[in-house]
């Protein structure tokens, strides 16, 4: 029987659950192709709606299923997490030691924020003062803070490159503007978009032809910013150079990492954990019978333009 382990069941797994279940659906009945999705946690978060979690858009019933209504018919779900992959044997170790093996690999475990690794930002002033709205747990933490916000320096801070869904700073930069607007209160509000690009947005052309609409909206723009530490008790955001950006409130994008068990699998992530991969194939550079697609493949994330741009 070939076994095809899918290893993660957030939006890009749980779509490639369900598009190989119906495309090899007469395999999977007559018994010779098995499909096991391994995922941790026991419901889905559709990550998108985290952005309208914090204006009170969506609230945490919005964006959360039960891990079975997501899945087909078919396809075997493990709840756990994964220690480590072994690409020499085809094997997939779990942190409880529970080894599986597969004929196809394919990796779809998103990525990770890590707050940790910019001094000061798990400090005094983590969720009070500063924010991050790309977990459950964090989108929900700036709701109340954000409604209580009624004056003063909001400051939206991308850590560094590279993130999942690179515009999502901007769409909440834009989103405050209309927050505090609707809310009679946008003059007293001060929106600062700090950015380590050298310009707001990924491309440039969309740099040359977008960047008037935030002057528009009166949000300032401070580029080529490598935020460096955070002091949520003064409400001071510092770069390497020693740039410094005062703030009331801090919405920060934090640095982005692959998911842990890359790092454990020798060659086969990069120095961020996200897994190498051919950009046309999707496939691991470190075996063939590997893939990883959505955020954890290194060549979805980066910045610079591809080869068809």
């Amino acid at each position: 029987m070939r076994h095809i382990v899918i290893v993660g069941a957030g939006t890009a797994g749980t779509i490639m659950a369900n598009r190989l279940a119906r495309a090899l659906r007469a395999e999977i009945q007559k018994g010779r192709t098995l499909i096991s999705v391994i995922d941790p946690d026991p419901v889905h978060l559709y990550q998108p709606g985290l952005l309208f979690i914090p204006f009170g858009e969506y609230t945490r019933a919005d964006i959360v299923r039960d891990r079975a209504s997501t899945l087909p018919g078919g396809v075997h779900y493990i709840a756990g997490a994964i220690g480590s992959i072994d690409p020499a044997s085809d094997t997939i170790t779990m942190e409880t030691g529970k080894v599986f093996s597969y004929d196809v690999c394919i990796i779809a475990s998103g990525t990770r924020i890590a707050p940790e690794e910019t001094e000061g930002m798990l400090a005094a002033g983590w969720r009070e003062t500063v924010h991050e709205f790309y977990t459950l747990e964090g989108a929900e933490a700036l709701a109340p803070a954000l409604a209580a916000f009624s004056r003063g320096k909001l400051v939206v801070n991308i850590v560094e490159m590279p993130i999942k869904c690179p515009v999502a700073p901007l769409e909440f930069a834009f989103l405050a503007d209309a927050y505090f607007t609707k809310r009679g209160i946008r003059q007293q509000v001060d929106i600062t978009y700090v950015t380590p690009l050298d310009g707001a947005f990924t491309k440039p052309a969309c740099t040359k032809s977008l960047t008037h609409l935030l002057a528009e909206k009166g949000i300032r723009l401070e580029t080529e910013f490598s935020a460096g530490r955070v002091d949520g008790v003064r409400g001071e955001l510092i770069s390497y150079d020693d740039r410094s950006i005062p703030f009331d409130l801090l919405v920060t994008i934090p640095t982005h990492r692959g998911a842990a068990f890359i790092d454990a699998t020798p060659g086969l992530g990069d120095a961020m954990g996200f897994v190498r991969t051919d950009p046309r194939t999707l496939q691991s550079e470190l075996k063939p019978n590997i893939f990883a697609i959505g955020d954890a493949t290194n060549c979805l994330l980066y910045t610079s333009p591809s080869p068809r741009d």
